[in-house]
C-alpha cells in the first residue's frame, strides 16, 4: 500500500504517512463520515482559533501578532487564514447588501443631492468597486506595511513582519466593521453614520494594535499615527487615480466619462473604496 499523497509505501496498520504526514483514509465516503468530518471542522477546539484570534486581538495584540512573528502559531490562527476569513466575511456581506438592499449606501454617498446623470455614475461606480473588492483588499496589505515600516523604520521588525502586522489588523479592523455594519443594516440612516464612520474606527484599531506591540507612549502613539496619516493620504490619492484608470481600461465606466461627471469621479471613488475595503 502506497500513500495516495506523496507516494511512500506504507504498511497495513500505519494510520499516518511518516512522510507527508497525511491520514491514511481507506474508507468511502458515508453521510455519518461527511457530519463527523463536519463536526470536527466547526466544533472541535481548533475551530475555536478564528474566535480566539478575534478577542486576543483587542485584549493582547502583541501577544498574537508578536507571537506569530517569533514562531508561536499553534494557538492562534495563522495571519493569512485570518485575512482569508476577513475577505469572506466582507465579500458576502457586501453581495447580500448591495443585491437585497441596493439603496443602503445612497445616504453615504448623498445621491439624493446629484442630478440623474450623477447618481447613474456613483451607483455605476459604486458597482464596479465592489466587483474589485478583493484586488483592492490584496493591494491594500503591501501598501500598509510599506508605511507602517517606514513610520517605525528603527524599530526591530523588518518589511515582512510588517506584512504579517497589517494582515492581522487589517483584517480585524475589517471584521470589526462588518459586524457594525450588521448590527445597524436594519436602520438606513443609522447604518450611514456607521459607514462615514468606520474609517476612524479602523485607525483606532491600527493606533492600539500598533501601540501595544512598540509598547509607545500616549505622546508616541499621537506622532506615529500622524506620520502614518500624512503619508497614507498621497499614496491613497495615487491608488485612487490607478483604480479610475483601471476601472476605464476595463470598460466600466464606458458612457460615464465627459467633462461634468469626470469631476465626480474621485469623490466617488474615494467614498466607495473606503466602505468596500472596510
Amino acid at each position: 500500500m502506497n500513500c495516495k499523497n506523496c507516494g511512500k509505501s506504507l504498511s497495513e496498520i500505519d494510520k499516518f504517512c511518516s512522510e507527508c504526514g497525511a491520514q491514511v483514509v481507506n474508507q468511502r465516503l458515508t453521510l455519518k463520515y461527511l457530519f463527523t468530518e463536519f463536526y470536527q471542522v466547526f466544533f472541535s477546539i481548533d475551530s475555536n482559533r478564528p474566535l480566539l484570534t478575534f478577542i486576543d486581538l483587542f485584549k493582547k495584540p502583541e501577544v498574537v501578532i508578536g507571537g506569530y512573528i517569533n514562531g508561536t502559531r499553534k494557538k492562534y490562527i495563522n495571519a493569512f487564514g485570518y485575512f482569508t476569513i476577513a475577505v469572506t466575511i466582507s465579500s458576502l456581506f457586501y453581495f447580500i447588501a448591495f443585491r437585497f438592499y441596493p439603496d443602503l449606501f445612497d445616504g453615504t454617498f448623498d445621491f439624493s443631492q446629484n442630478n440623474d446623470a450623477q447618481k447613474e455614475f456613483g451607483k455605476k461606480l459604486q458597482s464596479s468597486v465592489f466587483d474589485y473588492q478583493n484586488l483592492l483588499f490584496f493591494a491594500a496589505i503591501p501598501l500598509l506595511a510599506f508605511l507602517s515600516w517606514i513610520v517605525f523604520y528603527k524599530n526591530k521588525y523588518n518589511y515582512a513582519e510588517h506584512l504579517i502586522i497589517n494582515l492581522y489588523t487589517y483584517s480585524q479592523g475589517s471584521v470589526v466593521a462588518i459586524i457594525l455594519y450588521i448590527l445597524t443594516i436594519w436602520n438606513k440612516q443609522l447604518f450611514n453614520f456607521i459607514a462615514i464612520g468606520v474609517l476612524f474606527v479602523q485607525i483606532l484599531i491600527y493606533a492600539y494594535v500598533l501601540k501595544r506591540l512598540y509598547q509607545l507612549t500616549f505622546l508616541q502613539l499621537i506622532k506615529k499615527t500622524l506620520l502614518f496619516i500624512v503619508l497614507l493620504i498621497p499614496l491613497y490619492l495615487i491608488a485612487i487615480i490607478i483604480t479610475l484608470f483601471i476601472l476605464y481600461l476595463l470598460g466600466d465606466l464606458n458612457g460615464f466619462i465627459d467633462a461634468e461627471k469626470g469631476k465626480q469621479a474621485i469623490g466617488y471613488i474615494a467614498s466607495s473604496a473606503i466602505n468596500c475595503t472596510s
